[in-house]
């Protein structure tokens, strides 16, 4: 199922390499204030459906564009969780941070999971039980136990009261931390956290498709994931801290607030 979801993303991969030199000539929709689809989003999304389904078409879909399939319910034994291009607006602007997240659930539990970087070409894997990986290579979350030497990442939903909560959020971590960064697409970040590129990641108000595969990752790296709480609900919530374990216990500390 692993070299099933790495197909489907390279070939998603494909799609978008090939659109994004000639990103000018996009058809752009708004779908919310600041969410955006591009016809490169559901043309990837397509491919990555084909590829799955025909390798298993009794499975279900859960994807960023085209929504939920007719079989998709609590009973469901596989579950396929999608985001065709993470980092649309990157993508729309030319700013080469963005990549394919496809996960598998059984019964509610993830435990496959790909997020793809095209412009690097960097694939992240990992299997629950199995370890995390990055182009092959095992992969783990820093050792960094203070959150003054910690290097944070960050994002923000869009929406005058999101943007109000990222700001006061801002404030108080980058007094404590090492620097933060916000580069816009959710999946890579928390690659990045699982593969010690960061130490730790939050943002408000993101979508199963955002977080499921990267979660995985960086679960299976050695870190910790949670809500801004420090409980578990994540991915229904929308809500997320993930971090190497001690610096995730500083971030809860600081966030709990604006859970």
């Amino acid at each position: 199922m692993l070299n099933t979801a790495i197909k489907a993303a390279r070939r998603a991969a494909t799609v978008i390499n090939r659109a994004s030199f000639d990103i000018d000539r996009l058809n752009v929709t708004e779908k919310q204030h600041n969410d955006f689809v591009t016809e490169v989003d559901q043309a990837a999304e397509q491919a990555i459906i084909e590829t799955l389904l025909k390798a298993y078409p009794d499975h279900a879909i859960l994807a960023e564009e085209s929504g939920a399939s007719a079989n998709l319910n609590d009973e469901s034994e596989y579950s396929w969780i999608i985001d065709p291009l993470d980092g649309t607006t990157n993508f729309m602007h030319g700013y080469p941070n963005y990549c394919v997240s496809i996960a598998l659930q059984q019964r509610g539990v993830t435990t496959q999971a790909v997020v793809y970087d095209p412009v690097r070409n960097d694939l992240f894997t990992a299997t629950k039980g199995a370890g995390a990986f990055l182009n092959e290579k095992r992969i783990r979350v820093t050792k960094h136990d203070r959150i003054g030497n910690a290097l944070l990442s960050a994002g923000h939903a869009a929406g005058p009261r999101a943007v109000s909560d990222y700001l006061k959020m801002y404030a108080i971590m980058a007094e404590r931390c090492h620097g933060i960064r916000s580069a816009g697409a959710a999946a890579l970040e928390l690659a990045n956290v699982a593969a010690g590129r960061s130490d730790g990641f939050y943002e408000k108000g993101l979508k199963p498709w955002d977080i499921a595969a990267g979660a995985l990752l960086v679960t299976e790296a050695g870190g910790i994931v949670g809500e801004f709480s420090g409980e578990s609900d994540y991915l229904h919530k929308g809500d997320i801290i993930a971090a190497s374990p001690k610096v995730f216990g500083q971030m809860v500390t600081l966030l709990a607030p604006f859970a």
